[in-house]
């Protein structure tokens, strides 16, 4: 067994030799590098180890969120639909990063997610990615995950209506104010199940200044 001295110094090498491949991979043309890249994400999104396969998601998003092109979005949101929430908070955090930087490349991206209508739990997490970035485009494309299938994607979408906390969101909400699906909330005391429009209602006198439900 190592000594904690050879231990430290075997890490700091291990960082080193880690920043150098990663500084020689960044440096390759980018259609191969992007076509790399797309290869190890379905690779490890395949993988049957899941220990191994959260590991290279969490570095690949990373990786992912250098390379620029439409590619690369469509990656991320690939990694965003695992399963580990450690995986979906590194994509989701690389998002936010590459959509300060290039909003419009992150923001057709999740619109061909929306088409695509298949990636439901990334799709829960996407528009807490719009709301963090909070461009002036966010309310209106937060707004078309309202009109997906699956009530927790809506749900989804609400809140971060309410997060985002503009008041022209009303207008998107009331026609869901009276829905009757049942969603599950988490609350400071423990998950609770309320309706989604019970979700609208409160969102709508937060947005707007309403007397919230009783």
């Amino acid at each position: 067994m190592p000594s904690p001295t050879d231990a430290l110094t075997a890490l700091f090498d291990a960082d080193r030799a880690l920043r150098s491949q990663e500084k020689a991979l960044l440096a390759a043309p980018g259609a191969a590098l992007s076509k790399l890249l797309a290869g190890a994400v379905a690779e490890a999104r395949a993988l049957s180890d899941r220990k191994e396969a959260i590991m290279r998601l969490e570095r690949l998003a990373d990786l992912c969120a250098q390379v620029d092109g439409p590619e690369m979005v469509d990656q991320l949101i690939a990694i965003l639909d695992d399963d580990a929430p450690s995986v979906r908070v590194q994509a989701a955090e690389a998002l936010v990063d590459v959509g300060f930087e290039r909003y419009a490349e992150v923001a057709r991206g999740i619109e061909r997610a929306l088409e695509r209508g298949a990636q439901e739990t990334a799709l829960k997490e996407l528009p807490w990615v719009l709301a963090e970035i909070a461009e002036p485009s966010a309310r209106p494309l937060i707004g078309r995950f309202l009109q997906h299938g699956e009530v927790e994607v809506v749900a989804s979408a609400v809140e971060a209506l309410a997060e985002l906390g503009d008041p022209a969101a009303a207008k998107d909400l009331e026609p869901l104010r009276d829905d009757p699906r049942p969603v599950e909330l988490d609350e400071e005391d423990g998950e609770i199940t309320a309706t989604l429009g019970d979700l609208v209602s409160e969102t709508l006198a937060s947005l707007v200044g309403e007397e919230p439900p009783s």
